[in-house]
């Protein structure tokens, strides 16, 4: 049995009906309407309790949170560079151990959490998560992933999907906006051996918030990678935030899956997908597409959900959870 195995033989899991009733991120932020990416921390945060230390890079869930003189936070937390959170916290997480063995304090269960956006994860973060996980320090990461440098103006980045509309990759006459393809960073995080790696989305917040409880569980390094819906950025209305986001699994966009000690395994089933033209319609950021480029991401989408439940071992997911619709 795997690290991660062992460590969730006994886990129960949340339900609807057993959620925890705190609040480590207060209300009173001050996100934009709609924003998925502070929904999905709130989820997270309630997931891992209070008993936490916090590390944030620069981005919109540090701007919408911290005003100065004011906080929205009720654990402690750590503002850091835009690159450099994952460092920070596997030094935060190696002095809690030198301090637990000399006995300073006795805190041996707190949780190290540290987040990102895409751009602070993705681009000029990677080094720092990367080495955080080849050295093995027991933290979570979560990716914040809205697709885009979003606090700084809607910039491009390298998970800026194929065929979007940033301010840095405008469509023209002979651009169709973004030109390369999304970045993979759950299967590079899943090619540095670490005990847990998963997707997950607001959309579906049972299932979110036990994969954020498995990753605080589990010893070692956890990723969790969470698709986060950004109204202003994708050019969609504020209300249709969780419609997005589903749409984005159920057409198999963003698929929703867990890699237990290096074992995947699909959370999700997509009996009948929706038409990844569902899923562009629904935001302008992608309105200029022709037909043509339209079928071509449906084309990727297939193969890579393909390739996906191959590595399962499984032609499909379990059924979904009724409570998680």
């Amino acid at each position: 049995m795997g690290i991660a195995a062992e460590a969730l033989k006994d886990f129960k899991g949340f339900s609807l009906k057993k959620l925890p009733v705190e609040e480590p991120l207060s209300p009173g932020h001050r996100a934009c309407q709609g924003c998925g990416e502070v929904l999905a921390l709130r989820l997270i945060m309630k997931a891992i309790g209070s008993n936490v230390v916090v590390c944030s890079a620069t981005g919109c869930m540090e701007i919408i949170t911290s005003p100065y003189p004011q906080t929205a936070w009720r654990v402690p937390w750590l503002h850091v560079a835009f690159e450099n959170a994952a460092a920070v916290v596997s030094g935060v997480e190696a002095a809690y151990k030198a301090m637990n063995r000399k006995g300073i304090i006795d805190s041996p269960d707190t949780v190290f959490f540290a987040y990102g956006g895409d751009g602070g994860t993705m681009d000029i973060g990677l080094q720092a998560l990367s080495g955080a996980m080849e050295r093995g320090h027991n933290f979570v990461y979560a990716c914040l992933d809205n697709e885009a440098y979003m606090n700084t103006g809607i910039q491009r980045s390298s998970g800026t999907p194929y065929g979007a509309m940033t301010t840095t990759s405008p469509p023209g006459k002979k651009s169709i906006g973004q030109s390369t393809q999304k970045k993979n960073l759950p299967a590079i995080a899943v090619a540095h051996a670490i005990p847990y790696v998963a997707t997950a989305s607001p959309a579906f917040p049972v299932d979110l918030m036990n994969k954020a409880k498995k990753a605080a569980m589990i010893p070692g390094p956890a990723y969790l990678h969470v698709y986060s819906v950004c109204p202003t950025g994708w050019r969609h209305a504020a209300d249709q935030t969780i419609q997005v986001a589903k749409l984005a699994v159920d057409s198999k966009v963003f698929p929703l899956y867990e890699v237990i000690d290096g074992e995947y395994k699909l959370s999700r089933k997509v009996a009948k997908p929706k038409p990844v033209a569902d899923y562009l319609k629904a935001q302008r950021r992608f309105r200029h597409l022709t037909e043509s480029e339209v079928a071509k991401i449906q084309a990727k989408v297939d193969a890579d959900w393909d390739t996906l439940v191959k590595r399962c071992g499984a032609e499909e997911a379990p059924a979904p959870a009724k409570e998680d619709e």
